[in-house]
C-alpha cells in the first residue's frame, strides 16, 4: 500500500491535502506533516494544504490559498477523515484521483485508493510510519507537526490506542531537534478563560449511579466565560479524571440552537451512538449532533444504557 501511494505521488504534479472540519491537532498534524514530508521529498512538487484555520491551533502551522484551477489536474489526499460529510473543503471531490489515509473505522470507504489502519492511533503515527518505512528524510519540522498529532490523539500516551508501535513512532521522531519541551508545554496550556469553563463543567457535571456522566454548555455559558465552541476542545477530557465517571457527554450548544456533543469514555463503547446522532469516530473517543432538547436527553439515556450493560 506504501509504495502504491508513493507511485500515485510521483504520478502528479500538483498534490492537494485535505483534512476534516473543526480541526484537533492530529488532523492538522497529520495533513501539515505529510505536507512537508512531500515538499522535501519532491521539491519539484507544488504541495498545497487547505481548510479552515482555527485559530486555537494556530502554532502548528497555517493553511495555503487554492485556488478551483489548481483541482483538475492534482492528486487530493485526505488526512484524518472516516467520511465525506467531514472533509473540509468540498473541493476535494476536484481533484484527478484521491486517496484517504485515515486510522478511524472505515464505514466510508471513499476514495480510488485507500489507506486506512484502525490499529494504529493516529494519523500522525501512519504518516510517521509511511516515512521512516520508505526511507524518506525528515527534518525537525515534520517531526514537530506529527509527534504532535500522535500526542494529541493518545491524550499524551494514556488512551488505549496507544500501541508498542505508537512509542516507536514517538521515539523516531524524538530524534530530530524540535522544541519537545515547548510543543509539551504548547499542548498542556490553556487560557486562563478556559480553566474558569473547567471549574464549572466540574460544578455542573451530572453523574448517574454506573458512572455515565453528562454537562451541557449553553451559548450563554460560552459567553459568560467568553469562550468558543473551538475553545471548550480543551475540557473534553476534565470529567474522566474522576475516578466515578466511566463515559461522558458534553453537549455544546451552537448559535443556530443545535448541540456539538464531545462523546468519550474509559471503557464503554459510544462510537455507535455517535453514528445513530449523525456523527462517528473511535470507540471511545466520538462526536455527534443533536437537534434539539429531547435528543439530548435521549442520547444521555442512550450512553448511561451502554455504562449499565459494560458494568453487568
Amino acid at each position: 500500500m506504501l509504495k502504491k501511494i508513493v507511485q500515485k505521488i510521483e504520478e502528479f504534479d500538483t498534490i492537494v491535502l485535505h483534512r476534516h472540519q473543526r480541526p484537533d491537532p492530529d488532523a492538522i498534524g497529520s495533513q501539515l506533516g505529510l505536507k512537508k514530508l512531500l515538499q522535501l521529498n519532491f521539491p519539484e512538487k507544488t504541495i498545497l494544504a487547505t481548510g479552515f484555520e482555527e485559530p486555537t491551533l494556530a502554532w502548528l502551522g497555517q493553511m495555503d490559498t487554492v485556488a478551483d484551477s489548481d483541482y483538475p489536474a492534482s492528486l487530493v489526499i485526505v488526512t484524518d477523515t472516516a467520511n465525506t460529510e467531514r472533509i473540509d473543503d468540498a473541493r476535494y471531490a476536484n481533484g484527478a484521483f484521491l486517496i484517504k489515509i485515515d486510522h478511524h473505522p472505515n464505514d466510508d470507504a471513499y476514495g480510488d485508493l485507500l489507506w486506512v489502519d484502525t490499529s494504529s492511533s493516529s494519523t500522525s503515527e501512519m504518516i510517521a510510519f509511511f516515512a521512516r518505512e520508505l526511507g524518506l528524510d525528515v527534518d525537525a519540522e515534520i517531526a514537530r507537526l506529527l509527534y504532535a498529532g500522535i500526542v494529541g490523539d493518545t491524550g499524551r500516551f494514556l488512551y488505549p490506542s496507544t500501541s508498542a508501535r505508537t512509542f516507536e513512532m514517538a521515539a523516531y521522531l524524538r530524534r530530530f531537534d524540535f522544541d519537545f519541551s515547548g510543543l509539551s508545554r504548547q499542548m498542556d496550556a490553556m487560557d486562563y478563560k478556559v480553566a474558569k469553563l473547567m471549574g464549572y463543567v466540574y460544578d455542573n457535571l451530572e453523574v448517574d449511579e454506573n458512572g455515565a456522566a453528562r454537562v451541557v454548555l449553553t451559548q450563554e455559558t460560552l459567553k459568560t466565560y467568553d469562550v468558543t465552541d473551538a475553545e471548550t476542545a480543551a475540557i473534553v477530557s476534565a470529567p474522566g479524571r474522576i475516578g466515578a465517571v466511566q463515559s461522558w457527554g458534553i453537549f455544546v450548544e451552537q448559535v443556530d440552537g443545535s448541540y456539538r456533543v464531545r462523546l468519550r469514555s474509559k471503557s464503554a463503547i459510544i462510537n455507535e451512538i455517535a453514528k445513530r446522532h449523525g456523527g462517528g469516530g473511535h470507540p471511545l473517543a466520538s462526536g455527534a449532533n443533536s437537534y434539539s432538547l429531547e435528543e439530548n436527553e435521549a442520547i444521555y439515556k442512550e450512553i448511561q444504557q451502554v455504562v449499565k450493560d459494560a458494568s453487568k
